[in-house]
Formats: C-alpha cells, structure tokens, sequence
C-alpha cells in the first residue's frame, strides 16, 4: 500500500524562523498485515501547534519533548479511524487520538497507545478532539484549576495573552466559569478584539499593535491583575507582570514570542520584571499538561458537557 507522508527535510535553526522548504511531502510502502496488538488507521486530522516549533531543533529545550530526526516523518496531535485491528480494545471503525500520530495518510500503530474517543462527546465534530475537547482545553483547564489558584466570589481579574488562540481563548472563557469576576484579553487586531468581547464574554480586550499596552491595561484592569494565562512571554508579559497584585499567580502555558530564539524556558524575565515578582510573591512555575494525565477522563468531561451547554464556545 502506498501512502503519503510528511517528513522534516531541513533546520531553521535555533534563531531562525521555519519554512516551508523545511519539510517535504513523499510516498513510502505500508506493509500489508499488522501484528498482534497493533492497528492500522486512516488519519482524519492532524494537529499543528506553537511547541512543534521546538521540535524542528537538534534539541528541543524540553525533557517531555523529543525533536524531530531529519528525513524521519513529523508527528503531534492526531486523529483517525481504525481500518484493520489486531488489538483486544479496539475494533475497526473506532475513531483514535494520540499525542505522537504521524504526519501521514494511514499509519501502523500500536493499539496501546491510543485513546478511544466517543463522537457524541463532540456532537459529531471529531476534529475538537483536537482543540476544544482535547490537549488545548485540556491544558486550558487544568492551567487555570492548577497554576491559576481561581476562587469564586473573590473577585479575581485574569489576563490572558494570545487570547484569541486555541488555548487563550478557551483558558478566559474557563476563568469566568470558574470564578473570575474579570477576563481580560490581549490579541493583535481590533476583530480579534470584538470578537473576545461580543462572542467570548471577553470583559475587554487590548490590542498590543495599537497604543501603549501598559495604558490600556491599567484602563482594562483598575484593580490590578490577579491571574495572568501567558501563551506569549517576551514584552507583554513584562507589562502584565508590572500591574499584577501581591500573591498572585502566573500560568505559563506557552511563550511564543521566543520559540525562535536560543533561550532557555522558562525564559528569564528582565531584572526590573524579576524583582516584581519576587517582591508581590507572584508564582511563575513551568506547567505541563502532561503531568497531570490522571486529570484528562474527567477533565474531558467537564469540557464537553460546557460546550453542550453552550458555555463554552469554540473558535
């Protein structure tokens, strides 16, 4: 059986940004049988995200993640259905996610690492599985349950960055249903705004690339920020972290402003920006999701019965 696959061809380098010559689209034989344990799967969607960018280095800068090996196919997120199975658990026609699917159009996997999904948890949409009810949200959720310290009735203001992203907009969405009492988002133009502010139940939104971003949160949030979920780092971070309150909490999701340079994550904050923190008491801890797989069956559940119930909407 012939197949396609997409594979890494080249580096960017560790300062430089990717590109599509970077990979390369080829065919390769499928062997015909499959062994004991082992399932054959058609991929119906693939997941493309910020951490891959790590990925495409000799070294990721990350334990948890391995880097991609030149001329080997790529792999992330994915889902697919099962067209032949050799696995106790798992029959043909069964819909399959894995955090480490291949970047091709049907693969050999073994069945024990694959997570069986229920389309009904979805109304049918497979691909959320992918996003909303899936490793975003589920990194959205627990961020805010774990790093974020969200109690209800405290009048808490929460600030997320890249709030109009797969994991930003869910993590404000989570944060008002969950206690916040003011969520507060920056993205990079005025529609990404109005929609975090008449869609979301965005409170309000600052747009970085228009006027001083530190004024417009101090006009957004009057009384400090008690939460912040940081997709970004870099310096909207630093003028978050400047008007955050004493004893409160950052959620380090991601910093995408400095996946492509050489630095080391966490990245370290300026020295002004650091003594800050060290003197609010603001928590500022490395978070993965990974860690917490005992939280995902329930977590998943949680999810998907908000999206049924129209509180949580989906990009």
């Amino acid at each position: 059986m012939i197949i396609q696959r997409v594979v890494l061809d080249s580096r960017p380098g560790k300062n430089g940004n990717p590109v599509a010559e970077n990979f390369r689209v080829e065919e390769v034989s499928l062997p015909d049988t499959i062994n004991e344990g082992q399932v054959r799967v058609r991929t119906l969607y693939l997941s493309v995200d910020p951490y891959m960018r790590c990925k495409m280095n000799e070294e990721t800068g990350a334990d948890y993640l391995a880097p991609w090996q030149l001329a080997q196919v790529a792999d992330g997120g994915g889902l697919g259905v099962i067209e032949e199975s050799k696995h106790q658990k798992l029959a043909k026609g069964d819909f399959v996610t894995s955090f480490y699917w291949p970047w091709q159009t049907k693969a050999i996997l073994d069945g024990n690492g694959l997570e069986k999904v229920d389309p009904q948890l979805v109304d049918g949409h497979l691909s959320y599985f992918l996003g909303a009810i899936g490793m975003p949200g589920l990194t959205s959720l627990i961020g805010v349950q774990e790093k974020g310290h969200v109690s209800a009735g405290s009048n808490q203001t929460m600030v997320v960055s890249g709030a109009a992203g797969a994991c930003g907009s869910l993590a404000g969405q989570i944060g008002h249903l969950l206690g916040c009492s003011r969520v507060v988002g920056i993205c990079g133009t005025h529609e990404k705004c109005l929609f975090l502010t008449s869609e979301l139940g965005f409170d309000a939104a600052v747009n970085y690339k228009t006027g001083n971003v530190a004024e417009q949160l101090r006009e957004a949030c009057p009384d400090g920020v008690d939460v912040y979920f940081d997709n970004v780092g870099g310096d909207i971070s630093n003028a978050v972290i400047s008007q955050m309150n004493q004893n409160s909490h950052i959620i380090l999701c991601g910093q995408i402003s400095q996946y492509n340079k050489d630095v080391p994550y966490p990245p370290p904050l300026p020295p002004a920006v650091e003594a800050i923190q060290k003197e609010r008491n603001i928590t500022r801890e490395r978070f993965m999701v990974l860690n917490y797989k005992d939280r995902f069956e329930p977590g998943i559940l949680q999810l998907s019965q908000w999206f049924k119930e129209g509180k949580l909407k989906l990009l």
